[in-house]
């Protein structure tokens, strides 16, 4: 098949969409697929045998100058000039443009794929793909809805107008996920939630777990930092749960040797960083960020136990890598973890979403506790190497893609659909 991977920004390194595509695409390959991916700024990293065809935005979130003014120069048609101006009255317009774009500028190329897939982008230039006539999956890791009521929640009432506008873009995607025919998801826990959050029939959801690289993530061959846990998060993020567990590492303090690594990059004097100050943590909290996938594998591997305090996670990548690194976790309950970890107490204790209290007696428990640190460390590494892996995610995949291939075909030919499978 010719597969044509759609995703409006693709950071490499975390927030998923950018890893999503990187493997994706590689396993799609080496089965014998051609893959490219259409992708705005940041573009993702690729392997050989994957074609990149950039979609430019005015790549107006990005670091180190977020919330960037453009020169005139820059502007280069309507598109253009709608993604500043939404911007500018605080609304995300990045995946509604990356839309537009295709449709205008890249329809003809789009025609020569077997398959569109399109990776939680569930714009309405996408979804005119498919009322092209043009087979579309769609990739919904989580519905944003989620983040959007927990930031809500977290927000003084001064700031929820311009988080409200942030969100906007989620009108639309609701829209576009209820006219979609093929969704693809990671986890049973997202299929709920998009199935109740944006009105999609369940019907139309495939779960296809995400998979890990055993070749970077793997036993640590070093020796494990005394005291050290080490946690992977969106630092000023009220969906990863950060503030719950510099509550708990407050408390540990008083009477464990415990140091904290937080693999984040956080905002200079934002809510996590005034929240180390408030709580007297500067001496045992630090901040790496920019790792290499290597130093990533590393960090977590040196660590006694990995903590995943999220109140919400549609699957959680970084708890499957902890895992295939034979560190023991703690984790929340927050939507799809514990089907990652599996039973619990196996490869990771499970404790409520957002309680302190709970957190805090079970990093001590483990803590206290090598024999079982070990056991739980084996138990973890063996559930990610037998359970999740990219290729299996691919070959999913591509069944999903089939069945589209096979419903457009017969839309085409104007039968009836009531049945197929």
């Amino acid at each position: 098949m010719r597969v044509a991977l759609l995703s409006y920004r693709s950071k490499p390194h975390c927030g998923g969409q950018g890893i999503y595509l990187r493997h994706l695409s590689r396993e799609l390959v080496a089965l014998g697929h051609e893959v490219s991916v259409f992708s705005g700024q940041p573009y993702p990293e690729l392997d050989p045998g994957v074609h990149l065809v950039p979609v430019p935005s005015l790549d107006l979130y990005r670091e180190p100058d977020p919330f960037r003014i453009p020169w005139p120069r820059e502007f280069r048609d309507r598109i253009d000039v709608l993604e500043f101006a939404t911007m500018c009255v605080a609304g995300f317009p990045e995946p509604w443009t990356f839309g537009k774009r295709l449709v205008r500028y890249h329809l003809e190329a789009l025609r020569t794929f077997d398959v569109i897939h399109d990776n939680q982008t569930l714009a309405h230039g996408v979804l005119e793909l498919q009322e092209l006539g043009l087979p579309l999956v769609a990739s919904i890791h989580h519905p944003i809805t989620m983040d959007r009521k927990l930031d809500l929640a977290a927000a003084p009432l001064w700031r929820q107008p311009s988080l409200r506008r942030w969100y906007g873009f989620l009108r639309m995607q609701g829209k576009v996920a209820r006219g979609l025919n093929h969704i693809v998801t990671v986890s049973q826990s997202s299929a709920i939630d998009i199935a109740r959050e944006f009105g999609v029939d369940p019907a139309r959801i495939d779960v296809i777990p995400l998979g890990v690289q055993p070749e970077v993530f793997a036993e640590y061959a070093g020796s494990r930092i005394p005291g050290r846990i080490v946690a992977m998060a969106s630092a000023d993020s009220p969906l990863k749960g950060i503030a719950t567990l510099l509550e708990s590492m407050a408390k540990l303090r008083t009477d464990r040797d415990v140091s904290l690594t937080l693999v984040a990059k956080p905002t200079p004097g934002g809510v996590t960083e005034r929240m180390v100050d408030r709580l007297g943590l500067r001496d045992i909290v630090s901040f790496v960020h920019g790792l290499s996938v290597e130093d990533l594998a590393a960090t977590m591997g040196s660590a006694e136990i990995v903590c995943v305090p999220s109140l919400y996670e549609g699957f959680s990548l970084p708890t499957l890598e902890a895992m295939a690194c034979g560190t023991p976790l703690v984790v929340s309950d927050g939507g799809a973890i514990p089907e990652v970890v599996g039973e619990p107490g196996l490869a990771a204790d499970i404790v409520p979403a957002g309680d302190a209290e709970a957190l805090t007696a079970a990093l001590r428990a483990l803590i206290d506790d090598p024999d079982r640190r070990a056991r739980m460390g084996r138990a973890a590494r063996e559930r990610a190497r037998t359970t999740f892996s990219w290729e299996a995610v691919a070959r999913a995949t591509a069944k999903v893609y089939e069945h589209a291939i096979h419903e457009a075909s017969l839309r085409a030919g104007g039968q009836d659909l009531e049945g197929v499978v």
